[in-house]
């Protein structure tokens, strides 16, 4: 026969076994439980991130970068800025070498004073020619007259001659048709002279009109040679910072090259959004925006506008999906996000272009309520 004792024993280690079993499994029960609520949750947080919020980390800063090159060629010979300076729109960045361009004002100037020489000339041959014409007129109006007289004279002569008891000789009559002959030949020299005068003048006017038009010419060159010589000085064309800086005094800078950049203060964030993640989106939503140079601060802002076409519509050799090789790829949407205007002022000169940031919008609020 068993004894009580172990009779007790017994009955106590199953009792025991089964009280553990049953922690076990209530144990069990709470973790699954447990784990059914948290993945519950956090399924119920990802569908609300998912369908309230959209994110992208591809989001880059951007700003406006304005590259300053030289409108001529020319060697340096003075740089007044240095690497990452401050200047304001207007200032004095660096010179080339005027000499060559003071040179050909000079020249210029040079021309234009003896042009102008030769108009004084041309005005008082003008001058001269005119008071010859003067003359010759006058002269013409004595000829004619003197014409006149003769033929009167030789009319009357031929009367007195042709009646019945001639009154005068044959060559008293001939000498009176020789002078009538005289005196239009005179008339017609003088009328000849006149006319030389005449057109002296028109001949000295067309030089002057020609001088005239050469020394407008002249000036148009002179402008010219003075706007090259003003391009020598180059100058800030926005207010910012200095960057890209590649100027020196001694080289010798050629038209268009660029020579620096200047980056103004004011930036955004251009968003590139899967063509996926635009439903929903609206110029004017608020988003968020968290900087790599900026991890524990959080920058807020609006949607300013979305981009007319992808990214890849822009790009230097757009794909061509009508090849036989084409392959489905999820485009991307730029989408420019402005800073509101406290972040703005508070973050100048701390966001830079091409910093990295990431954005998150959130959908619930629309453009108007924005």
């Amino acid at each position: 026969m068993i004894p009580e004792s172990t009779k007790h024993a017994g009955g106590d280690s199953a009792a025991l076994q089964v009280g553990k079993g049953r922690r076990i499994a209530w144990k069990m029960l709470t973790g699954i439980v447990v784990s059914l609520v948290t993945i519950g949750l956090a399924s119920g947080y990802l569908w609300w991130r998912a369908n309230y919020f959209r994110e992208t980390d591809n989001a880059y800063v951007n700003g406006h970068v304005h590259a300053v090159s030289a409108r001529i060629a020319g060697v340096v010979t003075r740089v007044l800025i240095n690497d990452n300076q401050e200047v304001k729109a207007g200032d004095l960045l660096a010179e080339l070498d005027t000499a060559e361009h003071r040179l050909k004002i000079e020249q210029i100037k040079a021309q234009i004073s003896a042009n102008q020489q030769q108009i004084l000339q041309a005005e008082a041959q003008i001058n001269q020619a005119k008071a010859q014409e003067k003359a010759a007129m006058a002269l013409t109006s004595q000829s004619e007259s003197e014409k006149l007289y003769a033929y009167q004279e030789a009319v009357r002569y031929r009367e007195l001659y042709s009646g019945q008891h001639k009154v005068v000789s044959k060559s008293q009559v001939d000498i009176v048709e020789a002078a009538l002959s005289g005196a239009d030949a005179t008339l017609n020299a003088r009328r000849n002279s006149a006319a030389a005068a005449t057109a002296q003048i028109d001949v000295v006017v067309a030089g002057r009109q020609t001088l005239n038009s050469q020394i407008k010419v002249l000036e148009a060159e002179l402008h010219d040679a003075e706007l090259q010589l003003a391009f020598n000085r180059i100058v800030a064309p926005v207010t910012g910072r200095i960057g890209k800086r590649v100027l020196e005094v001694g080289a010798r800078v050629q038209p268009g090259q660029q020579l620096l950049a200047i980056v103004q203060d004011e930036v955004w964030v251009t968003a590139n959004f899967k063509e996926t993640q635009l439903s929903g989106l609206r110029v004017g939503q608020p988003v968020k925006l968290r900087a790599d140079a900026l991890p524990d601060r959080t920058i807020h802002g609006r949607i300013d506008s979305i981009a007319p076409a992808s990214g890849a519509q822009f790009a230097l050799l757009p794909p061509d999906n009508a090849t036989g090789n084409f392959t489905r790829v999820v485009q991307r949407v730029p989408v420019k996000i402005t800073l509101v205007q406290e972040d703005a002022k508070a973050l100048a000169g701390s966001l830079l272009p091409g910093m990295s940031t990431v954005v998150e919008v959130d959908l619930r609020r629309n453009g108007s309520e924005g």
